[in-house]
């Protein structure tokens, strides 16, 4: 399987191994070297700590290349008037409680749902792609949950360098 990214969102993880290997990894490595030096292995927690951190750089790195590698570009699709689209921030009302909040369609390296930036391959995203305020759409999770909401609002959006990248 792959994950539909945009350029800007090559860029941002080209950006990010870049940082990592030519800046980040040699202080990690210089970390350990030094940490090596305290004495006995087996009980030396700075080391520990330091080689850690230095694998955690490495595997960042490992996961950045590989969704480089299996992405699927897309071009952030003009988007119609009035219809929820990639980039676009969306106002929805939840039919079960009346509450209303927004939310912005992003793609899955971008999503932050605690900021309100959900993926247009989540179970929300996926329901609410291509409709128009006014419509209703069913957010199924499972086979035994689903729910409904309603578009309220839909503003346009871009694909501009203003959203950061999922962070691990």
């Amino acid at each position: 399987m792959y994950d539909e990214l945009t350029q800007v969102d090559i860029k941002k993880m080209q950006e990010e191994i870049d940082y990592r290997e030519r800046e980040l990894r040699p202080k990690l490595i210089e970390e350990v070297q030094i940490a090596r030096g305290f004495g006995d292995l087996s009980e030396n927690f700075e080391y520990k700590a330091a080689k850690q951190e230095k694998n955690r750089n490495d595997s960042r790195i490992r996961y950045l290349k590989r969704m480089i590698a299996t992405a699927k570009v897309i071009d952030a699709p003009e988007t119609k008037a009035g219809e929820v689209a990639l980039f676009s921030k969306v106002k929805l009302k939840m039919e079960d409680d009346g509450s209303e909040e927004w939310v912005h369609i992003v793609t899955t390296l971008r999503q932050n749902p605690m900021e309100g930036r959900i993926s247009k391959e989540s179970p929300i995203g996926r329901a609410i792609m291509g409709k128009k305020p006014g419509e209703r759409a069913t957010v199924r999770i499972s086979d035994e949950y689903s729910y409904e909401v309603t578009i309220l609002e839909v503003e346009a959006g871009a694909d501009d360098d203003s959203i950061e990248i999922v962070k691990f």
